[in-house]
């Protein structure tokens, strides 16, 4: 499985965004998207899983080979992609335990998994990332606090089974207990050969999950690539050393 990126351009309301992206992440790889803010981390993810407020304007997107530019984000769920949002918004009156099973019956037709063995399989995920089981009835993020939309955002993670997980800014809102949680899920699926892009501003979560890759975007391109020898010096200097 691998997600490939070519000169991917991007805007928003007329303005863009992304200036010509390259980036390639295959199964098993975790990369780090660092920079100031402002820089278009976030919409490079959005971009990625089909946002519709954002034109692509130039380049391309493929998921294991295929052209998925155009694709809708329902198509390029089915193709293994996944976003965690850095702000996922609240739905009222649609309860989690309805969205996960819809969620997972489009994405695994053919599978026909039974409701109680379904719902056995997400209790045991809220409990690995420390959902209490009350909230399988509650509605998308209704009253959640900031925590706990991320870590809903890591068990739809789970329970999905993407090839390809981009994570934006996963860590923030999260104190240290819940960030290892969060570490641990991403350590089970790496396990299992899941690529990641770690969207982040700061090194927080690149403590525990050390990625093979580290990426800088600034205005709106990578100008640097690296290993995590990149992330610690950011970490130390910020990113004024940087330049474009």
């Amino acid at each position: 499985m691998a997600l490939k990126i070519e000169n991917l351009k991007a805007e928003v309301e007329g303005k863009e965004i992304l200036k010509g992206i390259d980036l390639t992440i295959n199964s098993g790889e975790i990369h780090a998207l660092m920079g100031p803010n402002g820089a278009g981390k976030s919409t490079l993810g959005e971009v990625l899983i089909g946002h519709p407020n954002y034109k692509i304007t130039g380049g391309k997107i493929l998921i294991n080979g295929r052209d998925m530019t155009n694709a809708t984000p329902e198509e390029r769920a089915r193709a293994g992609l996944f976003l965690a949002f850095q702000n996922p918004i609240s739905i009222s009156g649609v309860k989690i335990s309805t969205f996960l099973r819809m969620a997972y019956n489009n994405l695994y037709p053919d599978e026909k998994m039974p409701l109680k063995e379904f719902f056995n399989m997400v209790k045991t995920v809220m409990k690995d990332v420390d959902m209490d089981e009350s909230f399988i009835s509650r509605s998308i993020n209704d009253g959640f606090s900031g925590g706990e939309r991320k870590r809903f955002e890591v068990l739809q993670m789970v329970i999905l089974k993407p090839k390809i997980v981009i994570l934006d800014e996963i860590d923030s809102g999260l104190d240290v207990d819940a960030l290892k949680l969060v570490s641990a899920e991403i350590k089970k699926m790496h396990d299992q050969k899941v690529g990641f892009l770690i969207i982040t501003h700061y090194q927080r979560i690149l403590k525990d999950i050390i990625p093979e890759f580290v990426h800088v975007l600034k205005d709106g391109r990578i100008v640097m690539n690296g290993d995590n020898k990149v992330s610690d010096r950011i970490e130390d200097e910020g990113y004024d050393w940087i330049k474009e």
